[in-house]
């Protein structure tokens, strides 16, 4: 009877050291897990700060592209005015006569409107 008690005894003792032995390996699973997932959050976290001073830059981009449109567009507004007024002032100089139509792409008089109505047509 003591053997049998000692035989059960054991048997406990092997159970619990089994569940023990599980439970440390679940432990070391989740640490180990737990370790990528911190290696993965610092990458994602590296490139969050790449992307971000990469949409920082592209945005001061935008902002110097915005900048030298708004230039461009002035200076042709400019132009446009000037030329509008030089070729105004090149009519009123030749007077009433016969107006000198532009030969078209065929080599024949253009019937279309005046130099300046185009101009202010086509901006």
């Amino acid at each position: 009877m003591a053997s049998l008690m000692l035989d059960n005894a054991l048997a406990r003792l092997d159970g619990a050291l089994a569940q023990l032995e599980a439970a440390a390996r679940r432990r070391v699973e989740a640490e180990r897990g737990r370790a990528n997932l911190e290696t993965e959050l610092a990458l994602m976290q590296d490139d969050r700060a790449r992307l971000a001073a990469e949409l920082d830059g592209a945005t001061a981009r935008l902002g110097d592209v915005e900048t030298a449109a708004a230039d461009v567009d002035q200076r042709l507004e400019r132009a446009m005015t000037v030329i509008g007024a030089v070729i105004a002032r090149a009519e009123a100089e030749a007077g009433p006569g016969p107006v000198s139509r532009p030969e078209n792409e065929d080599g024949e008089e253009d019937e279309g409107e005046p130099a300046t109505a185009s101009l202010a047509r086509e901006h």
